[in-house]
């Protein structure tokens, strides 16, 4: 199927102030998140400037995925369409009708696989679809591209910065903790979402033959009373530090773009809970616009085509 363009399908964030509550109201909707989670995470944003970086991050990916195709003589505009802010996934979709696409590949900006990070967003695609008609243009996804060799080296770059920050005789020994959202048990348990986070971790390790290393959960958001995926990071660092290590650095192998839950849950409550318990902390940069990220982009948008 040759494309005529490709949507970067992402989850959206505010980029002023006001717009963090009302973003929130559109996250939780349909969900059981209590009332002061919500309000808990906006004064999260409050902290890190009152806004994300996401929806611009996002948007550089695209760009350079643009520029990139062109150069490998592929060339294909490329839109972004966001889950819960603007430019919304119906709002773009419609726009690419509008400029007569009639078949696009596309990307949910998730590494791994559950309902929460892969099936909400073709679901919001596919009623978009739905609302347009014979006008909705065809959409194919790329493949798996967790344990891709361009992403694990991405990661693994990032990792290598963040190591070098540690005292020098100190990073071989460092724990890498990987982490990820975390998600209700039964949810996880009906998806490969554990199975594909463990595979990234390990690949990453593996090819800069480090020999600590572990996964961990952050970032929850549900009741309390309903089993989510563990250990928290925070729980995780604390037992690290118990057992003698001396430094962690922390690599959020599960996001793709630094928002809140980078910037906060991550930058600010992981690294006090590392200093409170006297552990060195590193924190790895998510893939952003990498160059080989977004050259594996690329090479997924070709693999989707054939």
């Amino acid at each position: 199927m040759a494309a005529d363009a490709v949507l970067l399908i992402a989850f959206g964030g505010p980029t002023r102030p006001e717009e963090v509550r009302p973003f929130l109201a559109n996250v939780a909707r349909g969900r059981p998140i209590p009332a002061e989670r919500l309000e808990e995470v906006a004064h999260h944003y409050e902290l890190i400037g009152g806004r994300s970086p996401l929806n611009d991050l996002t948007l550089q990916q695209a760009t350079r995925l643009e520029s990139t195709l062109r150069a490998l003589g592929r060339p294909r505009k490329v839109h972004v369409g966001m889950r819960n802010w603007t430019p919304y996934i119906a709002d773009t979709l419609a726009a690419m009708a509008d400029a007569g696409v009639r078949r696009a590949v596309g990307a949910v900006m998730s590494p791994h696989a559950t309902e929460a990070s892969r099936e909400r967003y073709t679901a919001e695609v596919d009623a978009a679809c739905v609302r347009l008609g014979a006008r909705a243009p065809e959409i194919r996804y790329v493949p798996s591209w967790h344990t891709h060799p361009l992403f694990v080296t991405a990661v693994a770059d990032a990792v290598v910065a963040a190591l070098v920050t540690l005292p020098a005789a100190r990073r071989r020994a460092a724990a890498l903790v990987f982490t990820a959202h975390s998600v209700p048990v039964a949810m996880a348990e009906a998806s490969p979402y554990v199975t594909e986070i463990a595979a990234s971790a390990r690949a990453v390790a593996e090819l800069l033959d480090h020999p600590r290393w572990q996964v961990a959960y952050q970032s929850r958001s549900g009741s309390p009373r309903e089993p989510w995926l563990e250990p928290d990071v925070n729980d995780a660092l604390r037992a690290l530090a118990a057992d003698g290590a001396r430094d962690a650095v922390v690599i959020p192998v599960g996001f793709v773009c630094d928002h809140v839950e980078i910037l906060y849950d991550l930058d600010v409550e992981a690294r006090a809970t590392a200093a409170t318990v006297g552990l060195g902390f590193g924190r790895a940069s998510t893939v952003n616009d990498h160059p080989l990220f977004v050259r594996m982009l690329a090479e997924l948008v070709a693999e989707a085509e054939r």
